[in-house]
């Protein structure tokens, strides 16, 4: 009896042992899979990342190496419609400054296994937009290493725009990987400058014997005008934060001109306003000539009338525009 008591307790202690054995057998064989299958994932988008900067996904590749565990590296993300049959022109502004992003990084001595570029167009990966619940093109996303994207993975392109330097800033805050853009060289701002300083030149030789238009005031003031309705339309805004055009709304194509939030802008936005600052001004000017100038009484009202009009109705134009940005601002004028 005691022989046999033995025997039991021997096999009350092996049962677990073995039993502890075989889980971590089981957890080391699917410890090392991972390892292979994160290993092979890696490899390959390294390959591709070889051939080209942006990798181009669909629906199969995006869910196997952006969605799909394991993965040690982050996923920047295109989302965007080229197709020339979807007539995104901001879509194709935008994947330009991605290019130079991803050039920079891709030939940059800091490149590494850590961070990869990529995109996927909507004729190419409808499913995605639709698995990700997604109605606008384009996007950009960042997909972390570890867990799932936060709020702030997605790039404010309608406030900010989506210039490389932007980009660049928006992902080394979401991954603390440092890119600096390197833009290929454009000679056309330079050639544009010589071809002016060149045209001024000749204009000044060929009329070296008269030069009294260079004091003709009417010129400088419509020069200086030209200047001030760039500078405060918003131009140089666009130049810093390269907006886009206009925002074409995939869902039922329409294209809007005036942005919705005050904190940002489109280029066709500030061209309104620049029309519309000018129209006022036109305005202005003519109500000035017809209190100033001693011709006919009846042609004089009659300047005042137009003048009136543009200002009046311009100027309504314009602050119904900056009611529809500042959402709340409680005055308007014949135009709501």
């Amino acid at each position: 009896m005691a022989w046999s008591k033995r025997i039991s307790l021997q096999q009350l202690l092996i049962v677990p042992c073995l039993l502890i054995l075989m889980q971590c057998l089981q957890y080391g064989g699917g410890q090392k899979k991972k390892e292979n299958l994160l290993s092979e994932k890696v490899e390959q988008m390294m390959e591709w990342s070889s051939r080209r900067s942006v990798i181009r996904m669909n629906g199969d590749k995006f869910r196997r190496f952006v969605k799909a565990p394991p993965r040690n590296y982050s996923v920047i993300v295109m989302f965007t419609a080229l197709q020339p049959q979807r007539q995104c022109s901001v879509c194709r502004q935008a994947n330009e400054e991605y290019q130079v992003l991803a050039n920079s990084w891709r030939y940059s001595s800091a490149f590494s296994n850590k961070l990869f570029f990529t995109i996927v167009d909507y004729d190419e990966g409808a499913d995605v937009f639709q698995q990700l619940n997604m109605n606008s093109a384009p996007t950009f996303m960042h997909f972390p290493a570890k867990g799932k994207p936060k709020r702030a993975d997605t790039f404010d392109l309608q406030r900010i725009g989506f210039a490389a330097e932007q980009l660049a800033k928006w992902i080394a805050d979401r991954t603390d990987v440092h890119i600096r853009v390197f833009r290929p060289p454009n000679y056309s701002g330079t050639i544009a400058l010589a071809l002016l300083v060149s045209l001024v030149g000749g204009l000044l030789y060929l009329r070296r014997n008269n030069l009294e238009f260079i004091y003709n005031k009417t010129g400088w003031a419509m020069a200086a005008l030209c200047v001030v309705f760039a500078m405060t339309s918003g131009q140089m805004w666009n130049h810093i934060r390269g907006p886009p055009y206009a925002h074409k709304n995939p869902q039922n194509g329409q294209v809007s001109y005036i942005h919705g939030s005050s904190q940002a802008q489109f280029v066709a936005e500030s061209h309104i306003i620049l029309l519309l600052n000018a129209a006022i001004t036109m305005g202005m000017v003519l109500l000035n000539e017809a209190a100033t100038s001693k011709g006919d009484v009846g042609k004089r009202r009659i300047i005042c009338l137009v003048g009136l009009g543009l200002v009046v109705f311009f100027f309504s134009f314009l602050l119904s525009i900056f009611r529809s940005k500042y959402h709340g601002y409680p005055y308007s004028f014949l135009i709501k």
